[in-house]
């Protein structure tokens, strides 16, 4: 007799704690699961492979937590992380807390030392709870082995209930004896648009506005909602924004496209939701980061009526006054709000073209400025510039231009791509850069912000999707925190491509050098070796860029490589030392020295 592996168990039956767990995440689908084998929780590995479920061994258990969120974001799925107990789950928390918010649905199961020698200092004994407290929708804790099904379905179902990380936590002697247990079934959530005030207020609302902009965020990409975000705004005619770090909420070519707010965003969008008398708020939180002042404008706008729709009810006027506040799924609410609209006469139906036009003037002059904008013009970084022309990189050429570079990355883009960016200077820089045309597409550590973010992300990306091209983008300080993740795609054939822009410093943090402390670098600089020998070392291709001409044929070699030779290609980009704007000018304030022997340092 055959059993489908695909299948949990049905029914009260005698089992093991472990069949218990491993038959529950099969009930929620899990397929593949990131994380490194380890002794406290063997008993359940030994039998992942005849449920079906494949174990990815990483290099460093930061790395799983990643690809975790990853392919969760991409698949829609569950992403889920294991680790030995003690140092292998404190190695996780940095990046389940860059799930969080992000919004991933990654349950990472925390085996836990033995109940018979807890509390004794034992080997890798932690206490495993308070360490993801803060970056957690829900904690479980098994507290006896019968009730292992329960918990592992319940932290599966509140992952994806409340749209964020959940902890499994498991005594590693639990998975051991006999129970009776019958196998949950996943809870699926039926969400909706909201109530029937805030939706009737909000349909007046917008009836009654003359240019009225839509914000589409993270919620859009999670409720399956572009399409009913894309017939809204055609109703209203009205220009879309991108929330932060969201660029793939909106198809970049439609007509109504104007790209991301936030830092390094699109001139475009600020300048349109600058003039905005109703701004829609579509899944999102609308978080600080992304709507604060950027290429020295102001642009939130401070008279609109601001209606926002977000199915946590926490985050409902939490960072911006709102006028209206509707709890609901972002694709839920927008149709709600079109059938209303559908049969109603809006004010702003007599202005489409006008307004129309000013959105492609807007767009047009917007990537005239990026054509045109080959480099930084601030003072220290036009010293850079000359400082490069008198060097010669390793590889022979010349220092690249970073703002040509991702305008050369950008035009050799693949269909179908999937980016994910680091945290650092040029890879902020990229926001202005990177468009797409379906959801699911884009990745960043968003507020969490934390280097060695985007590579082993994207190689989780890849395996939830390997049909797609994949490609990360980051900084050289941040790819020496994630590059030996190469080791995880060249031992189990998970091709992907990763743009390395080697400037030799740790640009964020060094622009604040430059702005507040007097050009004093400290721990800025970086020597490094080629990236892209490393990489051949270590069983992946490697290619060095020092012409500008080359970048757009080295992206698509890559892409080639990855998609029909299954091959990872590291690109690295040798860069110029200039730098873009910092994150936030009110984030430092000019240095005050009261002792004598430091009055110089100001």
């Amino acid at each position: 007799m055959t059993t489908d592996t695909r299948k949990a168990v049905q029914g009260l039956q005698a089992m093991t704690p472990s069949e218990a767990f491993v038959e529950t995440m099969v009930a929620n689908g899990v397929t593949e699961i990131f994380g490194i084998m380890g002794s406290a929780f063997m008993d359940a590995m030994d039998i992942f492979a005849p449920a079906g479920i494949k174990l990815i061994p990483v290099v460093h258990e930061q790395g799983a937590g990643h690809m975790a969120d990853g392919y969760a974001r991409v698949s829609g799925r569950h992403g889920v992380v294991i680790g030995q107990n003690g140092p292998g789950i404190s190695n996780c928390v940095t990046s389940i807390a860059a799930a969080y918010w992000a919004h991933t649905p990654v349950v990472i199961v925390t085996p836990e030392a033995g109940t018979t020698g807890i509390g004794l200092g034992g080997f890798q004994e932690a206490k495993q709870l308070p360490m993801f407290q803060e970056f957690t929708k829900y904690q479980g804790h098994v507290t006896h082995p019968a009730r292992m099904a329960e918990y592992t379905a319940r932290c599966f179902d509140r992952a994806k209930s409340e749209m964020g990380p959940t902890q499994l936590n498991i005594p590693r002697d639990y998975f051991y004896g006999q129970i009776k247990a019958e196998i949950p079934q996943p809870q699926e959530l039926d969400r909706g648009p909201g109530g029937e005030r805030s939706l009737s207020e909000a349909a007046k609302l917008l009836s009654e506005a003359r240019f009225p902009v839509i914000i589409s965020g993270g919620g859009v990409v999670m409720a399956d909602g572009v399409e009913a975000c894309k017939a809204l705004a055609e109703r209203l005619g009205a220009p879309v924004v991108n929330s932060y770090l969201h660029n793939d909420s909106f198809p970049a070519s439609h007509p109504l496209w104007c790209g991301p707010l936030g830092y390094q965003g699109s001139k475009a969008a600020m300048k349109l939701i600058q003039d905005a008398d109703v701004v829609l708020a579509l899944g999102t939180r609308l978080g600080p980061f992304g709507t604060l002042p950027q290429h020295g404008m102001d642009y939130w706008p401070k008279e609109a009526k601001i209606i926002q729709i977000d199915a946590d009810s926490k985050m409902l006027g939490l960072v911006k006054k709102i006028t209206v506040g509707i709890c609901g799924d972002a694709k839920a609410a927008a149709e709600d709000l079109t059938r209303r609209l559908k049969a109603m006469t809006l004010a702003c139906d007599a202005t489409k073209a006008e307004r129309s036009a000013r959105i492609q003037a807007e767009k047009d002059a917007w990537e005239q400025e990026l054509d045109s904008w080959a480099n930084e013009k601030d003072p220290f970084s036009l010293d850079m510039i000359d400082e490069a022309k008198g060097e010669t990189p390793f590889s022979g050429g010349t220092y690249l231009h970073p703002r040509q570079v991702l305008r050369e990355l950008e035009k050799a883009m693949p269909e179908d791509v999937m980016v994910s960016t680091d945290i650092g200077n040029i890879n902020s820089v990229a926001n202005s850069y990177l468009r797409f045309e379906k959801p699911r597409s884009f990745f960043a550590a968003m507020s969490w912000g934390n280097c060695g973010y985007a590579f082993p992300t994207i190689i989780g990306a890849k395996v939830a999707a390997p049909h797609r091209p994949a490609i990360s983008y980051a900084g050289d300080g941040a790819w020496g925190m994630s590059m030996s993740e190469l080791l995880t795609c060249v031992r189990h054939n998970i091709p992907v491509t990763a743009v390395v822009f080697h400037n030799r410093q740790w640009g964020a943090e060094k622009k604040n050098q430059v702005d507040f402390y007097n050009r004093r670098f400290v721990a800025g600089e970086l020597d490094n070796p080629s990236f892209a020998e490393i990489a051949r070392a270590m069983g992946a291709e490697g290619v060095t860029v020092d012409r500008l001409e080359d970048v757009g044929p080295a992206l698509k070699k890559a892409i080639d490589a990855q998609m029909n030779d299954g091959k990872t290609t590291v690109i690295e980009i040798m860069c110029t030392r200039e730098l873009g704007d910092p994150f936030r000018r009110d984030a430092l304030s000019k240095p005050v020295r009261l002792l004598e022997k430091y009055r110089d340092y100001t």
